[in-house]
């Protein structure tokens, strides 16, 4: 039940590389998720005496901590007076001195503000600010210090990143035929405004799944609206699928899912095919919620072709709020376009011809012919979308993946065992009933129902919706949340390590107006967040895990801080926002190492921050991949942390690190006059500190290795110094303290 720790979970996941199975390939994330569906379930064995679908025993679950509103707490008494500096300190230091342990002192000013950029900003502060931060005097630098990085543009990129891993943001389809998503990346950046608007939380709830029914304020907020509503058409899907029935329940399947694991903790997915095994989900509810978007259309825009059966258009967002100048289209260029497509249609039409006659005469090579008529008709479809992306003046139309009612109100029936070809009873639209039972919606006959669904998950009875992302914010600053499964506050989840202190802090993420960043500078302004991370023999013999948070736990660098980190120091990092996304340049089509899309291209990426690299399913860039990025087809709330001899390698090895190794070298030399202020800023620049005695001792003997004497001015004598140089920056860019953050 606990998908930590099952070791079959483990060895497909490719946790460890000597346990990895299947050996030669990874499964597809699809195919991982119905394992941990299963393994949720309890694993049992469908073969005997019907054991899947047995109806579970739900007395217990009833009473789960997780479905019962918050009630505010007492701030708690403590001994120790003088330590807390807020209301979070004190709940903190009560549980320490239940359990005895001490707290570990403040950390310095360097480690505080090397800590601070990475969990607010994703990058590591200058020296200069590191010096300018620990020579101020003023009482109030470090709040500041919070309030300007929380203002940062960075902080956005940082902190919609994080939601994007739980959204399970990817610009292609994945699964067998990998189609790409030209205009996922407008969701991407509606995700990043977002942040750094601080928009209310249960706003942004809202949007993602209603938007496009919401009052705008203009044709620029309308647009935000719709582009809002790709949160749920992002998904995976299956373009290939024969049967359209089939498709739609399993992109509503995974909407679910999605929505469900994101934004309530739940895994009401595991209701499609029988009552939930250990929540209090009947399956009758899930076809309940699934009922509201069924009648609902998702916009993905794919075009007919090879390996793509199921497409769909895309959203026209209001031309005038369009701010990334496109290709207009000359009408000399239009008549091309035109005449080619008619072509294309006529060449189409004859092969039809051509393979209704085979059929009929049992003449011809028949599967020749009909795959010569789809490539046709990829080739019209192709043309067709072409010349849809522009007014008949020749300017872009901005698109967007998301979301629309369609207008009328099909009824909707339980699927026996969830499969189509078992229709049963007749399911009015509706809701979970354990979380928020209270909460009564009006459905009318024209609307889905998206709007109430957003109302019920943000509204004042729903006890999961304000924990799950106060638990989030909390995993984000101290490496591990006060719930542990984060993606799971069901009964097969973990309990809170501080449950009083999780109610307070929901309760409080509502009174503040749902503000994350007010959250946020509350956390990281307690002592709670300053302290060390300092070993204690004794604190650990007691809580080895540091649940109960006696200092900060020393956390590495995720892939996307690590990457941006070796490019902000090596002064190669672009701070500019790219516009749109290498995918959408490279169009529509099939997507992976040996066809089109310039694979090759997106796998390197570009100098900009990581949040705007191109996610392809299945074709990560190694930059990301090696280093725990989240699977961008499941809900990944918590990052896995593996150590493999990969990861060593790529440092060692890969061009792109040796890249900014070469031109971190080249900074020294422009920013410093001599050997001695040149290592002092290569170790400023990469670990925020001035090197010690023991390491200007160990430098000086790995240059004088190289170099041939100091007034030699040979070629060869030029050369090994350059080298020893790159080589010294490349050896601070893979040190542990590079990596990790205390």
């Amino acid at each position: 039940k606990n998908l930590d720790e099952s070791l079959l979970i483990e060895a497909i996941r490719y946790q460890d590389e000597d346990l990895a199975m299947p050996p030669k390939e990874k499964l597809p994330p699809a195919v991982i998720a119905d394992f941990e569906k299963w393994i949720m379930m309890g694993a049992p064995d469908p073969r005997e005496n019907n054991a899947a679908i047995e109806k579970p025993n739900w007395e217990k679950s009833r009473d789960h901590w997780s479905f019962k509103e918050p009630k505010q707490p007492g701030v708690p008494k403590v001994k120790q007076n003088n330590w807390a500096r807020s209301d979070v300190d004190q709940f903190i230091l009560a549980r320490l001195e239940k359990q005895s342990l001490k707290p570990a002192d403040q950390a310095d000013r360097r480690t505080l503000i090397r800590r601070l950029f990475f969990d607010l900003n994703g990058v590591p502060p200058t020296p200069k600010e590191v010096e300018g931060f620990v020579a101020d005097k003023d009482p109030q630098a470090y709040s500041k210090l919070v309030d300007r990085l929380l203002a940062s543009e960075s902080f956005g990129e940082r902190w919609g990143r994080h939601w994007l891993d739980v959204a399970r943001y990817a610009e292609s389809s994945g699964k067998e035929a990998n189609l790409a998503y030209p205009h996922a990346w407008r969701y991407r950046d509606y995700v990043i405004d977002s942040f750094n608007a601080d928009k209310p939380y249960n706003q942004f709830i809202r949007e993602q799944l209603a938007g496009d029914l919401m009052p705008a304020r203009d044709d620029r907020h309308r647009a935000e609206l719709m582009t809002a509503t790709g949160f749920l058409a992002l998904g995976p899907k299956s373009h290939n699928e024969r049967n359209r029935m089939q498709f739609t329940v399993d992109v509503v399947d995974e909407q679910i899912e999605t929505m469900s694991r994101s934004m309530l903790g739940l895994t009401i997915a595991c209701a499609r095919c029988h009552d939930h095994k250990f929540d209090p989900i009947p399956q009758r509810e899930y076809y309940s919620l699934a009922g509201i978007l069924y009648n609902t259309e998702t916009y993905f825009g794919t075009i007919a072709g090879p390996g793509n059966r199921r497409t769909s258009r895309l959203l026209n967002l209001p031309i005038e709020t369009t701010d990334i100048p496109g290709r207009t289209l000359a009408a000399s260029e239009r008549t091309r376009l035109e005449k080619t497509l008619a072509d294309s249609k006529k060449a189409r039409d004859e092969l039809v011809a051509q393979a209704r006659r085979e059929r009929r005469d049992g003449s011809g090579d028949i599967q020749r012919t009909l795959f010569r008529t789809r490539v046709a008709n990829g080739r019209v479809s192709d043309l067709t979308e072409q010349l849809s992306g522009y007014t008949a003046s020749g300017q872009s139309i901005p698109r967007a993946m998301g979301m629309r009612d369609r207008g009328f109100v099909r009824e909707t029936r339980l699927l026996e065992r969830g499969e189509i070809a078992q229709p049963g009873e007749r399911v009015p639209r509706g809701f979970v009933s354990i979380v928020n039972p209270d909460f009564k919606p009006f459905f009318n006959r024209r609307g889905s129902g998206r709007r109430q669904m957003a109302e019920w998950l943000v509204s004042p009875g729903n006890p999961l919706t304000a924990r799950v992302m106060v638990n989030r914010i909390w995993h984000h600053l101290f490496g591990q949340g006060l719930v542990r499964s984060m993606d799971n506050f069901g009964s097969t989840g973990d309990t809170p390590s501080h449950p009083e202190l999780l109610d307070h802090l929901a309760l409080q993420f509502v009174d503040q107006n749902w503000s994350i960043k007010k959250m946020i500078r509350q956390v990281v302004l307690s002592r709670t967040y300053q302290m060390a991370s300092d070993y204690d023999s004794a604190n650990y013999q007691t809580d080895p895990d540091n649940r109960y948070l006696w200092r900060m736990s020393k956390r590495r660098l995720d892939a996307e801080s690590l990457r941006d980190s070796m490019l902000s120091v090596s002064g190669l990092l672009n701070w500019d926002r790219p516009r749109g996304s290498a995918v959408a340049k490279a169009g529509n089509g099939q997507v992976n190492r040996s066809r089109n899309l310039q694979a090759r291209e997106l796998l390197t990426g570009n100098d900009h921050r990581s949040v705007f690299l191109p996610i392809i399913r299945d074709l990560v860039p190694p930059s990301l991949d090696l280093f725990d990025y989240a699977e961008p087809s499941l809900v990944t709330g918590k990052r896995d942390v593996t150590t493999v001899p990969s990861q060593a390698l790529y440092l060692m090895n890969n061009p792109y690190v040796i890249r900014a190794a070469d031109s971190m070298t080249r900074r020294l030399f422009a920013e410093a006059k001599t050997g001695p202020e040149r290592v002092a800023l290569a170790f400023q620049l990469a670990y925020g500190r001035n090197p010690t005695d023991a390491e200007l001792e160990k430098t000086r003997t790995f240059f004088n290795r190289y170099e041939t004497g100091p007034n030699d001015d040979s070629p060869r004598s030029r050369y090994n110094k350059g080298s020893a140089w790159s080589s010294f920056c490349q050896a601070l860019l893979c040190g542990a303290e590079f990596r990790y953050l205390n």
